[in-house]
């Protein structure tokens, strides 16, 4: 008869949580590395035209790396749980926030979006994501089965994402609000919320957006100019235009690091909206595709930490950080390749900007915190009664 094997013999497998958080860091991790080498090519000639170094805005995107994983360290140690009981404070920083964007805010292209402090430039609107979602997963997960009464449902749904969205639309800031609101419904899909409520409250939210874009007429001439940019090349289908000659410049392969032409002037905001035409010209086909391909795998281990999360507030958190990265993602590689309409969000990870890779970041390693704390899918509580 064979004897057993000494205990101390015997290899412990590496915890599940921790080979999903592996499994998420290695497509961010990734994503940030090329946002880096993107930069530092597509920014070069707008910081030389600004009468400053060539990599003048490549140093500052790595200090922002380095206060992102900062703050990734830091959000990565913080139980996850205590999100819950900071919901409301973070909400309201927010939404002041918000709301000191509208009275003291830096204007930009027809937009109040940044606040100016020194040299330093803060976009309130990225933090306003993430509180947000944490405000809307407590909500959901406190009233849980309370969802089936329509006041319990609508209320308090209507304060957290109309107060938001409501302030964004003053900036204006379309896209950030396209985003939150979708974000939004994700999570209420993934709630017990009844699906009736959910649909209509759905439908609700598009007709204000598509009132909202068709009430100034510049604002529907830019979403609609992706359908026909050559009508007005040299105009609001400018971006669209020199973003579809960047791409197919760059064929299967690329043109060569560095060696792009779109940065020259021809493509505006080539280092932060438009850097995935940049990435597709100088890496070509293969190189925007692995970096679709990471946004999906991020997507996926996302969705897989949201499962086997332990409770409803971790279950919707987890899926609201994903919901906003992948649809933020969506969005903006749709915008760039013309076929979605130009709303003027960064590529998370990789486009130029600190609010938003600390952000990002940030909430990376809230995801992170979930993971470790995460249980078997199989587990999992239904999502909704029907």
């Amino acid at each position: 008869m064979r004897s057993a094997k000494p205990a101390d013999s015997v290899k412990t497998p590496k915890a599940p949580s921790d080979r999903t958080a592996i499994f998420l860091l290695v497509p961010v991790a990734t994503l940030v590395v090329v946002g880096l080498g993107a930069m530092l090519s597509a920014s070069s000639v707008v910081a030389l035209r600004a009468d400053q170094s060539q990599l003048y805005f490549f140093n500052r995107q790595l200090v922002w790396t380095v206060l992102g994983v900062a703050a990734f360290l830091v959000t990565i140690r913080i139980p996850y749980r205590l999100y819950a009981k900071w919901a409301v404070p973070l909400f309201v920083v927010s939404t002041v926030g918000l709301i000191a964007v509208l009275a003291i805010g830096d204007v930009r292209g027809g937009a109040r979006r940044w606040i100016e402090i020194g040299p330093v430039t803060i976009q309130p609107s990225e933090f306003s994501k993430f509180a947000t979602i944490v405000m809307l997963a407590m909500v959901l997960a406190r009233k849980d089965r309370l969802l089936s009464d329509f006041a319990h449902f609508v209320i308090p749904i209507l304060l957290t994402l109309g107060t938001t969205g409501g302030l964004l639309m003053l900036e204006p800031d379309f896209g950030t609000t396209m985003i939150i609101g979708l974000t939004g419904l994700a999570m209420l899909l993934a709630s017990r919320a009844p699906l009736r409520y959910v649909t209509g409250l759905g439908a609700a939210g598009g007709l204000i957006g598509a009132f909202f874009a068709q009430s100034e007429d510049y604002r529907w001439r830019r979403l609609t100019s992706f359908l026909d940019p050559l009508s007005d090349r040299f105009g609001d289908g400018l971006q669209a235009v020199q973003s579809r000659i960047a791409i197919a410049t760059g064929g299967w392969f690329g043109v060569g690091l560095g060696a792009s032409r779109a940065r020259w002037s021809f493509l505006p905001n080539a280092h932060t909206d438009f850097i995935f035409a940049i990435i597709a010209e100088e890496m070509g086909f293969a190189g925007a595709i692995v970096v679709v391909v990471l946004f999906v795998a991020l997507a996926g281990v996302g969705v897989a930490i949201a499962l086997r999360a332990p409770d409803a507030f971790g279950r919707l958190l987890a899926l609201g950080i994903v919901s906003w990265i992948s649809i933020q993602a969506l969005i903006n590689v749709g915008g760039v390749t013309v076929v979605l309409p130009i709303t003027g969000v960064p590529l998370p990870f990789v486009s130029s900007g600190g609010s938003a890779l600390i952000t990002n970041l940030a909430a990376i390693g809230v995801l992170v915190n979930i993971a470790r704390s995460g249980r078997d899918s199989r587990s999992a509580p239904r999502a909704r009664a029907r």
